[in-house]
């Protein structure tokens, strides 16, 4: 059975056809719909768990796909007589939300940015070392994580519980550590497993400004044996071509390569899927994972977001102290359920941002595919930058009806955003931010061309300005 597609039709014209080649980053293969003729690319966003079941979630979303027998001659004659009922000037879209009185925004559009002085030009920078990056992100992490909808940004369900409850939350359980990788020792390989136990039947606490689940209190962190709990992920990271690493931890995974273009008939069931894994780090110690699933199906022309998961942790201690991970430090970090969510206007004003983005450097293309690492050139620059209010955005219990090409931005809890987006020029954007009430907000931000290659990697450290007036 195929999944039904909601439509966030973005233009992206697409070119010659792209090998993906980067395979180990691919979630597997999936069944789609043979090509159409449509030579425009679209995202998608699929919901997994459909809000209006359930609780914690009461909005409704319209999908691609009709029961009904549209060969009906009687279905038609409604149809168009609806049509002629409906209200003149209303805008097409979809319903978000599920009544009650206007909250928290949930969506958006994308905020436009203006750059206002150029305080310091392009200047190339030293590019991290390995074991210092290995060094900085190995450790024993404590942490909360949830799943959120690519469609509403509601909270969504990790697991059914044993009474055959939704459950929203997680702590997790993290140890990373640099290994030897091979028969050489002069090479290291990060190995991380994750641990985790799921929690809070409730659903999100805020969704206006007040309190509407009541905090009956969920579970400590120390209440749970996470060593012996379930293991959500056990994976390896290499020096490998998508991995665009800083010597703080912070880091960018993902393919550097998209298939695009034409496919052919014998292989068009084929559909790629990617994870793009992102990483902003604060003050050593504390640390936002997200991670966007994208399906590209229709040789890229149709981009489906399937899901995205938000990670945030706090290092505890070296790996080879793992005993100390039980220990008498309490987890500080606070459920996303119980967090109220990021709001556009808190992102609004003038910034202070200094950016280093990686620019992957490409050979022939023979040369490429057998090269098991893809060089980057690194740069720095500094900017004042003005941040203005997007002009669509969706809250809690908002009826108001919306165009979902022009949603692109998630505002979630805890100060983060997650955001793919195609812009004006056909570049394909994912990224994220962290936001803290210090008024400085943490970007990274991945770019993809028209051709499926990566253009660039982008992380930033934004401050916003604090006065009123400008200085003299």
């Amino acid at each position: 059975m195929q999944t039904p597609f909601l439509h966030l039709c973005k233009s992206f014209t697409s070119s010659s056809p792209l090998p993906c080649r980067n395979n180990n980053l691919c979630f597997g293969i999936h069944s789609s719909p043979r090509p159409n003729d449509s030579n425009g690319r679209k995202i998608f966003a699929q919901q997994s768990y459909k809000p209006n079941e359930g609780p914690g979630n009461k909005g409704k979303v319209t999908l691609k796909g009709n029961k009904e027998n549209t060969w009906s001659v009687d279905n038609e004659m409604a149809e168009n007589e609806k049509r002629k009922r409906k209200p003149k000037g209303r805008k097409r879209g979809k319903r978000l939300g599920g009544g009650g009185r206007k909250g928290r925004v949930l969506v958006s559009g994308t905020m436009l940015i203006e750059t206002e002085t150029l305080l310091q030009t392009e200047e190339p920078v030293i590019k991290p070392i390995w074991r210092t990056f290995a060094s900085s992100v190995s450790g024993i992490w404590k942490g909360v994580g949830a799943v959120f909808s690519p469609i509403t940004a509601e909270m969504e369900p990790l697991e059914m519980g044993k009474k055959n409850e939704s459950l929203y939350d997680c702590y997790t359980l993290s140890r990373i550590e640099a290994l030897p990788s091979g028969e050489s020792s002069s090479e290291t390989e990060i190995q991380r497993k994750i641990n985790w136990v799921t929690l809070n039947p409730h659903g999100e606490f805020f969704q206006n400004d007040e309190v509407v689940v009541e905090q009956t209190g969920l579970p400590k962190f120390e209440s749970f044996n996470l060593k012996a709990s379930d293991v959500m992920e056990e994976d390896s990271m290499g020096d490998e071509p998508g991995l665009v690493y800083f010597e703080d931890g912070s880091y960018s995974r993902g393919p550097v390569t998209i298939p695009v273009g034409e496919i052919s008939e014998s292989n068009y069931y084929l559909t790629p899927t990617f994870k793009f894994e992102q990483c902003l780090v604060k003050g050593c110690h504390k640390r936002l994972r997200v991670v966007h699933t994208i399906e590209f199906a229709n040789g890229g022309a149709d981009i489906q977001i399937m899901r995205v998961g938000v990670y945030e942790e706090q290092w505890v201690s070296p790996s080879n102290y793992e005993d100390q991970s039980n220990n008498d430090a309490p987890l500080e970090l606070k459920p996303f359920s119980q967090r109220k969510r990021i709001q556009p206007s808190e992102l609004t004003g003038s910034w202070k941002v200094f950016e280093v983005s990686a620019t992957p450097i490409y050979g022939e293309e023979d040369l490429d595919q057998s090269s098991e690492t893809t060089p980057y050139v690194y740069f720095c620059t500094e900017a004042l930058k003005r941040r203005d209010l997007p002009e669509t955005s969706v809250s809690f219990g908002d009826e108001e009806m919306i165009d979902m090409q022009d949603v692109s931005v998630m505002w979630l809890p805890g100060g983060v955003t997650a955001y793919v987006d195609v812009k004006k020029d056909g570049v394909l954007c994912v990224g994220i931010g962290w936001y803290s009430d210090e008024g400085i907000n943490l970007v990274m931000e991945r770019d993809y061309g028209l051709d499926g290659n990566l253009i660039e990697v982008r992380s930033k450290s934004e401050v916003k300005r604090r006065w009123t007036e400008e200085p003299k």
